[in-house]
């Protein structure tokens, strides 16, 4: 943990908000005292305190006088999102949850793509979304549409999933190829505000291209996910 950049009181409080959050401490829950804290993350017993005093001003936390800190009740989180791994389960996730429009820009937008990505068209229209589930935002998703197949439904593309719109134009848009990657990283500034989570918290980070069949980009995007709201599921062949 000194490796860490971020604050000691901060990592453990994520350690203990985790516990209460995955009901490994229910609502009820006497805590381990600051001195068993302190011990058990190698930290003084002032950063143990912090990180208490942290989760007792979120609510999560509770002082009894005489017996010691119980827990009030888990943090209001909502189910969890799940990722498959088909263009249908993936439109059908984006199709349950909302968006708000955070940029827009059609002004002959370019993304920055790795050698060996695909071809890039003339231009694309370029959006900027936060993707929210229960109220709660989960993702920040940067994508890149096709100029000429954003025009073919311009006030569905600005209003609605981008994916689910994609398929549902299947005769007139062909997706030939469809791939995505992910990596692990922290939260910047600006992801974590709009993600409401801290600068450094673990975030999943995916970069997704579907490709026609002359292997022309389509659709580019980078979506950063809330690493605590998002479950992947990945069937493995045998």
């Amino acid at each position: 943990m000194a490796d860490n950049p971020i604050p000691l009181y901060l990592q453990v409080a994520d350690i203990l908000r985790g516990r209460i959050n995955k009901r490994e401490w229910p609502a009820g829950t006497l805590i381990p005292t600051l001195e068993a804290l302190a011990e058990e993350f190698k930290v003084a017993r002032v950063t143990a305190r912090q990180a208490v005093q942290l989760l007792t001003r979120e609510g999560l936390l509770t002082p009894r006088r005489g017996h010691g800190t119980v827990v009030t009740k888990a943090d209001d989180v909502p189910n969890t999102v799940v990722m498959s791994t088909s263009l249908e389960s993936l439109a059908s996730m984006y199709e349950s949850t909302s968006a708000k429009m955070l940029t827009f820009d059609e002004s002959h937008a370019m993304p920055t793509v790795e050698p060996g990505t695909g071809q890039l068209g003339s231009n694309y229209v370029y959006m900027r979304r936060l993707h929210f589930t229960e109220n709660k935002p989960y993702a920040v998703i940067a994508l890149y549409l096709l100029q000429e197949v954003f025009q073919r439904a311009p006030d569905e593309f600005r209003t609605r999933a981008v994916i689910p719109q994609l398929l549902r134009m299947k005769r007139t848009v062909r997706i030939e190829r469809a791939q995505q990657t992910m990596s692990i990283g922290t939260a910047d500034t600006d992801s974590a505000k709009l993600l409401q989570v801290r600068v450094g918290t673990p975030v999943a980070h995916v970069t997704r291209v579907f490709l026609d069949r002359n292997d022309r980009i389509l659709y580019f995007a980078e979506v950063i996910y809330r690493g605590d709201w998002v479950k992947w599921e990945i069937e493995l062949q045998t």
